[in-house]
């Protein structure tokens, strides 16, 4: 019996070694479903709890194809029922480290969003490691793209655009709308914009991932954030090279990057990035409005914590960011004549 024992240990054992080395220095694939499957749980109570919260008025004109050639290029517009026939628009970019979430993880937020006077598009991109950096860049690039071209089609006025996301997808946004107006970032990356600097009215960016520089990946998230940087990266070393630390994002921000709100919760393990991006856009002279939380605020509120719109920080959250996209989308008066 003892030998037994001792003989499943030693192969249980044996089988952790072997997934560890595979993970380690031949695929991060096994931590990445692990990932994904953590990540997907958290994404479906959010939206759970946010179901009831859903205006029975809001129309989905839904998997819409932005671009011809990509399997993954789909899109859904939200719109209230009966609504001004050119609204504003916020083009959103989910989260999910990267590697995992669809665009319907975030589609119960947008709808709650589109009730209060805008039209809300949820974007997909390719996920990695089924495609690398920067294909969710050119992919969200190509959306905003599509959407100002057939915003009339969509009930969209194509001057009054925002970009947004969460988490991985704030990153997107942030990098899509820094591309758009710094050219000399455009051409590094090597990505044309689709739309003029003129056409973004605003970003909102959650709990965003803006940094790669910053990550600690010998700390406590270590494993797991070295693995989103092997899938995301094409490659274990990806840090080390220089193409892919361009996705840091307050290295690249002028003054022309449109107005920003930025926010993320005070245990977020993201927050010191939109810290950095909100001191860096200000520093830069763009209009910043940060939504940031004393350190000793409590309850703690973690990662994607404006999503519970049941605590008073998420609604907190949710109504700046309806002020803030109001704001820079009001339509000015002409001069009197």
């Amino acid at each position: 019996m003892l030998r037994w024992l001792v003989r499943i240990v030693a192969l249980l054992v044996a089988v952790a070694a072997l997934l560890w080395l595979t993970v380690s220095y031949v695929t991060p694939q096994p931590a990445i479903w692990a990932i994904r499957a953590l990540f997907d749980s958290g994404s479906d109570a959010a939206s759970a709890k946010l179901l009831p919260k859903v205006p029975a008025n809001i129309e989905t004109t839904g998997a819409v194809r932005y671009d011809p050639s990509d399997p993954d290029a789909l899109l859904d517009v939200f719109r209230q029922r009966g609504a001004a026939a050119s609204q504003p628009a916020i083009i959103w970019i989910h989260g999910g480290g990267f590697v995992s979430g669809n665009r319907h993880i975030v589609a119960e937020y947008l709808k709650i969003l589109a009730a209060r006077g805008f039209v809300t598009v949820t974007v997909d991109y390719t996920i990695a490691p089924e495609a690398h950096y920067p294909t969710p860049i050119r992919q969200t690039n190509k959306a905003l793209g599509y959407i100002v071209a057939n915003a009339a089609r969509y009930g969209i006025d194509p001057d009054r655009v925002l970009i947004g996301g969460d988490s991985a997808g704030a990153q997107i946004a942030a990098q899509v709308a820094a591309l758009a107006t710094n050219p000399a970032y455009a051409k590094a990356v090597g990505i044309s914009p689709s739309v003029g600097p003129d056409r973004i009215k605003g970003a909102i960016l959650f709990c965003g991932a803006h940094d790669v520089t910053m990550l600690n990946l010998d700390g406590k998230l270590g494993p797991f954030l070295r693995a989103v940087v092997w899938a995301y990266g094409g490659k274990r070393d990806a840090m080390s090279d220089p193409a892919f630390r361009l996705m840091a994002v307050p290295d690249h921000v002028t003054k022309d990057f449109p107005p920003v709100f930025i926010t993320a919760g005070n245990a977020d393990p993201l927050l010191g990035q939109s810290k950095r991006l909100a001191n860096r856009l200000k520093a830069a002279g763009a209009i910043t409005d940060p939504l940031f939380f004393p350190a000793d605020y409590s309850p703690a509120l973690g990662h994607e914590y404006q999503f519970d719109l049941d605590s008073p920080a998420g609604r907190q959250a949710f109504e700046r960011t309806v002020a803030f996209a109001r704001r820079v989308t009001e339509k000015k008066a002409g001069p009197s004549r």
